[in-house]
């Protein structure tokens, strides 16, 4: 006979049940109070982002190449660049969307400094203060400057697809079970009804937005988001385009998400061409870190005039 009585070992082996995972409706509702938070606490904080691009690049032409040298096609070589910059989240200041954007300003380039981190803070004050998408134009055409190509903006908020209004707009599927890291995680494929929410290309004068797809992450214990991949194809009538990221959420020391990395990959006729590794410093919250701000930067002042004679 049994020391302990029945209704007793029940409650026991109750207890120790482990409970079961929430439902795809109580995940999405995880999922966009994460996003909500994110949306309000993104545009307070501000950090340091380095960026590690690996590209395959032709090697320059030679002037003359005679005999068999001028039958050989070169071979592509791998480079490597490393730009650290300061990084932060807006809206457009005269935008009808209320949705955030990402803002950089290069501190450095393969270990050679640009400009000091306040001058690229006051940068970035003056960026979040523009009235519509030229500015993040030039930040882009910046990174191109400092020799960088395929560069991918704004994947470090894709959290923020997974509102309320951005789920209504998706189509989203249980996909099965793995791990992230040391978490158990559930899958679900993703995928965008319209490009409201979608990817942001630059062509020419022109931006567009292309509808994503993808793959969440979340716990699956409470379902907190721990990953999100997406992809997009972009038409071109004599080659297949592809881009696609991966991007990693750590909860901050205040107690809301931010992407930790972000893995982006460009890849042509299935052949990847650029992979760019984003990586983020903690994030500082403006209000909570007095020593982050935004600072006044003075204009350097005129040279004196030449003395008279």
């Amino acid at each position: 006979m049994s020391p302990f009585p029945a209704a007793l070992l029940f409650m026991l082996l109750v207890a120790q049940a482990p409970a079961p995972p929430p439902t795809l409706p109580e995940i999405l509702d995880r999922v966009a109070e994460e996003a909500d938070v994110l949306q309000q606490n993104a545009p307070k904080a501000l950090t340091q982002e380095t960026l590690e691009q690996r590209t395959m690049v032709l090697p320059p032409r030679a002037l003359l190449r005679v005999g068999k040298a001028a039958t050989v096609t070169p071979k592509p070589k791998l480079l490597v660049r490393e730009i650290v910059s300061e990084y932060s989240v807006g809206s457009l200041k005269e935008s009808d969307s209320p949705d955030l954007v990402e803002f950089r300003q290069v501190v450095s380039v393969d270990g050679r400094r640009v400009q000091s981190a306040e001058h690229a803070r006051h940068a970035l004050s003056l960026g979040i203060q523009s009235p519509d998408d030229r500015v993040r134009k030039r930040m882009l055409e910046d990174f191109a400057k400092h020799g960088l190509v395929d560069v991918a903006t704004d994947y470090g908020l894709i959290l923020l697809a997974f509102t309320k209004r951005g789920v209504a707009n998706m189509q989203v599927k249980a996909a099965g079970e793995t791990r992230v890291g040391a978490e158990d995680a559930l899958i679900f494929s993703w995928r965008q009804t319209s490009a409201a929410g979608g990817e942001l290309d630059f062509f020419g004068n022109q931006s567009v937005r292309r509808p994503l797809q993808g793959m969440l992450y979340v716990r699956k214990s409470d379902g907190l988001p721990l990953r999100v991949q997406a992809w997009a194809e972009h038409p071109d009538a004599k080659r297949t385009i592809r881009d696609e990221a991966a991007v990693d959420y750590a909860l901050s020391t205040h107690g809301f998400l931010m992407p930790a990395s972000v893995v982006h990959r460009h890849l042509v006729d299935g052949e990847l061409k650029t992979e760019n590794l984003y990586r983020y410093e903690p994030f500082k919250l403006f209000s909570a870190d007095a020593e982050i701000k935004f600072t006044e930067v003075p204009d350097t002042p005129p040279p004196p005039p030449p003395a008279k004679k």
